[in-house]
């Protein structure tokens, strides 16, 4: 599962999250760094890409399912 968290850097290995993710301690978790004000060419390339990506997985030519197909229904859906 991926988890958007804002972090604050305390120094150049160590971050404080801006709120706690549900993950056990000593757990390894992945993290992606997206600098804000700088290399803005570079983040717009990087959000172009992520745009074309949501596109082409949730795009025109994604088939709509019918209610019927669901298996089990996700009881926190809508909330």
């Amino acid at each position: 599962m991926m988890v958007l968290v804002e972090a604050k850097v305390l120094d150049s290995t160590h971050l404080e999250l801006s709120k706690p993710i549900a993950a056990p301690q000593g757990r390894t978790v992945l993290v992606s760094v997206a600098e804000r004000g700088e290399k803005d060419a570079d983040r717009q390339q990087w959000l172009a890409a992520s745009a074309a990506s949501l596109q082409e997985a949730y795009g025109d030519s994604e088939p709509e399912y019918p209610a019927s197909a669901v298996r089990e229904s996700n009881p926190d859906y809508g909330k």
